[in-house]
């Protein structure tokens, strides 16, 4: 069954409501024993009880576009007069992908059961976040679920179609980078070692000693290399994880040119773009930025927010924390102090991320110009190296000659 788990605990039951509907379902229990004792206690009188195999998921997040897909569905269905119940089974039953399937059905055992939506949705946090389930909680509270929904597969869209927009912008330069170290590998390890036997006993240049050496290295110590690598990057996974080590590389990120107006940028627009999107939705500002805090993506600004969030929760506003902090730009700072005292503040957050991803957007387009040639540059000045280091003692093996 692959990546799929079977679990035996689970049993399908047919059984009679009192008043001799026929009901099916499934249900989870210790023993056939107990799920007919289930059953009995909610009133059904059983008919058959069968251990059930279920293929479930073991791990992987449903990818953010269908899940935003998921929630205007729902949302249609709700306005079209379907119960939220009848409208969950209904999505449980798609065939695009099984890890959506399993967890709306799962939602919708819970909600079957007598839960909340949002409740349900809160026991699965690895398909739904915390920020779903706080928009669903507050859209249920204020009777607009509907209205919530699909305001959060319009949102989740965006946020989708923003990361495909940058990773795309990003496919150019990796495939020239991996092109380039293609070719000089290739070169190192197959070109280069012919023209070992022809200098033999020559005085070799240090450009060509320099060359001849690597290739050397490269040939008969690949294994120690690779595994290095491996060790480096194993090294890197364990100290990316320590406080320390974020808080410094995140001072550091944000202090070289361009990329530190990017990362700057980015953690800006995520944060105020979900952060507007929960007030919108009527999340108190306490829990909002509670929520939000994890979208920053920077140590940095994230200790920024949970300061803005105690200071908030002593009685001060939120733009005066976000101006000590010294993270945000006094442009936002300001906007955000408008948005506060005209009460207009989730609209306020939201046009503070839609500049800030033009802002984005102007960083990336002059990083791509300027990445390009150099990369070029790179790839010429390596072959352009390798070039003269073989043929600069091939021309003085010939002028010796001559």
């Amino acid at each position: 069954f692959g990546r799929y788990s079977i679990y035996m605990t689970v049993f399908s039951y047919s059984a009679r409501e009192a008043g001799g509907r026929r009901v099916e379902g499934r249900l989870e229990a210790a023993s056939r024993q107990a799920a007919v004792s289930d059953l009995q206690g909610k009133g059904l009188s059983p008919i058959h009880v069968r251990e059930a195999v279920v293929l479930r998921v073991r791990s992987g997040k449903v990818p953010e576009r269908k899940l935003a897909t998921a929630y205007i569905q729902l949302a249609d269905l709700l306005r079209a007069g379907v119960p939220i119940l009848r409208a969950l089974e209904l999505l449980g039953r798609g065939k695009s992908d099984a890890r959506l399937s399993s967890a709306v059905s799962q939602v919708a055992e819970k909600v079957a059961d007598g839960s909340r939506m949002a409740e349900a949705m809160q026991s699965i946090p690895e398909t739904f976040p915390p920020i779903h389930t706080a928009m669903v909680r507050a859209g249920e509270r204020g009777g607009f679920l509907e209205d919530v929904l699909a305001k959060l597969g319009t949102f989740l869209e965006q946020q989708s179609e923003r990361r495909s927009a940058i990773l795309g912008s990003l496919i150019y330069p990796v495939i020239m980078i991996v092109i380039g170290l293609g070719i000089v590998i290739a070169a190192m390890v197959f070109f280069v070692p012919r023209f070992q036997d022809y200098f033999d006993g020559i005085d070799l240049p240090l450009s060509t000693q320099l060359l001849m050496g690597a290739s050397d290295i490269l040939i008969g110590w690949w294994a120690a290399l690779v595994a290095g690598l491996g060790v480096l990057i194993a090294g890197w996974f364990v100290i990316k994880s320590r406080p320390e080590y974020q808080r410094k590389m995140a001072g550091i990120r944000l202090k070289l040119p361009l990329f530190g107006a990017l990362s700057r940028s980015l953690a800006v627009a995520r944060f105020t773009r979900i952060l507007g999107t929960l007030l919108e939705n009527g999340i108190p500002l306490m829990a909002a930025m509670s929520i939000s805090r994890d979208s920053a993506g920077n140590i940095l600004l994230i200790e920024a927010i949970d300061e803005a969030t105690e200071a908030v929760g002593a009685g001060e506003s939120l733009s005066q924390p976000l101006a000590r902090s010294g993270l945000f730009g006094e442009d936002v700072v300001e906007m955000i102090s408008v948005g506060e005292s005209a009460n207009t503040l989730p609209d306020v957050l939201k046009g503070v991320a839609d500049g800030a991803e033009r802002r984005t957007d102007r960083i990336l387009n002059t990083m791509m110009k300027l990445l390009e040639p150099v990369l070029l540059l790179f790839l010429a000045g390596a072959v352009l190296f390798i070039f003269l280091a073989l043929v600069v003692p091939m021309m003085q093996l010939g002028s010796e000659i001559s």
